[in-house]
């Protein structure tokens, strides 16, 4: 295998400081496959990050230039490498990242201990799940132990966020529609620190009251009860408070134990990801794969159900010589 493309090869590369092997390897992350699982089980040991931490929120919530605000403000700090996957929306051309959460980035470009990467969603959420914890592994086990994960702000990549953090900070805007919709998309749940960006115009501390009302009522809420903070991206007020914020909750996990813990519990559900994603592959590559579109097809004339349609592919692939070699 040619070293641009062997995962062995540019792993060494990359834990050697090379940045063009390690953007090389998450791109093998992000396409799957054998090159994928290989990168996978290489980084795994020592792909161990210090904390991972999700900034998600709406669209045009401003999350792109709070998460280089707060590159800056953990490089000021205990000054460690960082890397940053930053989430986009896929290109309807080429498939690929638009690139434009990057672009509001470019003030890290010449830091050669910040790390940012643009994933594109490729308009499939699932692929997000399987291919972000891979990535912050790949991160993690070539030096940058610190990464933050900023989603594209739509739907349920927002909610998939939190099963790849360890700390979520939901970004919302002043105006009763954020608050509404944190509540609507079930963003309280997910929600560990809130960050109320554009503070600076009106209707900031009535979205601040809210929220902390909402917090209130909710029943669920265990020892940890997510602060709410006003900031303004744009001129880094308020964003040494979110980033002391967000190391408070990571001592709270480690105090209460909840931090492995956690942990475990999102290495697990990758693991079932991993294997219905699996299935999946195998029973369209394997001789029942052939039945797949027949199956398909009898399901949309309504003449099987969804349970009988799986039924019907999984016992092709069980039976006797119907996988590959």
């Amino acid at each position: 295998m040619p070293p641009a493309r062997d995962p062995s090869h540019l792993y060494e590369t990359a834990r050697a400081g090379d940045r063009a092997a390690l953007g090389r390897l998450l791109s093998l992350v992000e396409r799957g496959g054998p090159p994928a699982r290989e990168a996978g089980r290489l980084t795994f040991a020592e792909g161990q990050a210090d904390h991972v931490v999700g900034i998600t929120g709406a669209p045009g919530s401003g999350k792109s230039t709070l998460t280089d605000r707060l590159i800056t403000a953990a490089r000021a700090g205990a000054g460690r490498p960082v890397g940053v996957l930053a989430v986009d929306p896929s290109s309807p051309f080429s498939g690929g990242a638009i690139l434009g959460d990057r672009i509001r980035m470019q003030g890290h470009a010449l830091d050669p201990e910040v790390f940012v990467r643009s994933m594109a969603t490729r308009g499939h959420l699932g692929g997000l799940a399987l291919a972000a914890p891979e990535a912050v592994r790949v991160l993690a086990a070539c030096g940058y132990r610190l990464v933050l994960v900023e989603t594209v702000g739509v739907g349920q990549v927002e909610v998939e966020i939190a099963g790849a953090a360890d700390t979520t900070v939901v970004v919302v805007n002043p105006g009763w529609g954020d608050a509404i919709q944190a509540a609507k998309a079930g963003l309280l749940e997910i929600a560990d620190v809130f960050a109320v960006n554009k503070a600076d115009r009106p209707g900031a501390e009535e979205t601040r009251r809210d929220l902390e009302a909402m917090l209130d009522m909710n029943m669920a809420m265990g020892a940890w009860r997510p602060p709410v903070l006003s900031c303004v991206a744009a001129t880094g007020e308020g964003i040494p408070e979110l980033w002391s914020a967000i190391g408070d909750h990571r001592a709270h996990l480690e105090a209460a134990g909840e931090f492995s813990r956690r942990r475990d519990r999102r290495l697990v559900e990758e693991l079932r990801g991993v294997l219905v994603a699996r299935i999946e592959d195998d029973l369209r590559r394997s001789q029942s794969g052939a039945d797949w579109e027949n199956v398909t097809q009898a399901l949309l004339r309504r003449e099987t159900d969804p349970y009988g349609a799986a039924e019907r592919l999984l016992s092709g692939a069980s039976r006797p010589g119907s996988r590959p070699g």
